[in-house]
């Protein structure tokens, strides 16, 4: 399904009972929301859909610039504060007052931006490899320098160029380790971006270029799902001290997990979302 938001054509999928509908209004329990990260989109989380659709409706959406949401050349729609602002206007189009919100990445500081400028339209929060970025300005100017070269680096040498660069960063050596298959599909959800819309998502949305929320994290009321991989260790201090600063956060590392828990091992994350979604139990801190 396809929402115009603002003059930019937002690309959402949308399951379970509601996916059946024109519009996902009729949802009986409060629907889930998934933003995926840089590079990925909508279908990054098709998998875990027989999870996450027996409980509630989903709506996994397609991050400006990102698959097949349009990718403006206006980089001033790709601030994180602006993502957040049309996250909420498809809401309101298609009938929903509030969502339970899973982010991971990219998609979590997009999902930390929004519960944070829309508290009351969110249920539950779950972030997964998530940060609230960086806290000092002369940190946030060097990511900037550095995600400037990326851009470079797309504009002179092409996405497939880039992709090969990107799927071999440290980051994602865990993932060298799935299935062939798994490891194609990848990349070719990453291959199908455009120029343009990972260079200014590097440029509008990089960590370096959004605010800091690191001071702001104890206005966060709703309960709140912190997911890291015990194999990401930059993550996991991050995850650590985010726990520390939170009033009702739930924290849970996944072992022998790298940055990507839903594509490293979907049953488990499936599971401990859904349970997470479903129990109204305090907080809890685990390593699984």
């Amino acid at each position: 399904m396809n929402f115009d938001i603002n003059g930019l054509a937002y690309h959402v999928d949308i399951w379970g009972s509601a996916h059946k509908q024109t519009e996902p209004a009729a949802m009986g329990n409060i629907p889930l929301v998934l933003l995926h990260g840089f590079t990925g989109n909508a279908g990054s989380w098709r998998k875990l859909m027989p999870h996450f659709e027996r409980h509630s409706d989903v709506l996994a959406i397609d991050i400006v610039g990102h698959g097949k949401t349009g990718a403006p050349a206006d980089i001033s729609r790709y601030t994180i504060t602006s993502a957040a602002r049309d996250i909420d206007w498809i809401l309101e189009k298609a009938g929903i007052e509030k969502a339970n919100i899973l982010g991971y990445s990219m998609g979590g500081r997009l999902a930390l931006t929004f519960a944070l400028t829309y508290p009351n339209k969110v249920g539950k929060l779950i972030l997964e490899s998530a940060s609230p970025g960086l806290e000092e300005e002369d940190q946030r100017a060097a990511r900037r320098i550095q995600d400037d070269k990326l851009a470079v680096r797309i504009q002179e040498n092409g996405i497939p160029s880039f992709i090969n660069f990107w799927e071999n960063i440290p980051l994602f050596d865990t993932q060298k380790r799935l299935a062939e298959n798994i490891q194609a599909e990848i990349r070719k959800q990453r291959l199908a971006n455009s120029q343009i819309g990972l260079i200014n998502s590097l440029k509008g949305m990089g960590t370096g270029s959004q605010p800091s929320w690191w001071k702001r994290l104890n206005e966060i009321n709703m309960p709140v799902l912190l997911l890291t991989g015990s194999l990401d260790e930059k993550f996991c201090q991050i995850a650590d001290r985010m726990h520390g600063k939170m009033k009702n956060a739930s924290r849970i590392t996944i072992s022998d997990c790298g940055h990507a828990i839903h594509v490293e091992k979907p049953k488990m994350f499936g599971t401990i979302v859904n349970e997470f979604l479903s129990n109204d139990k305090g907080q809890t801190s685990s390593h699984l």
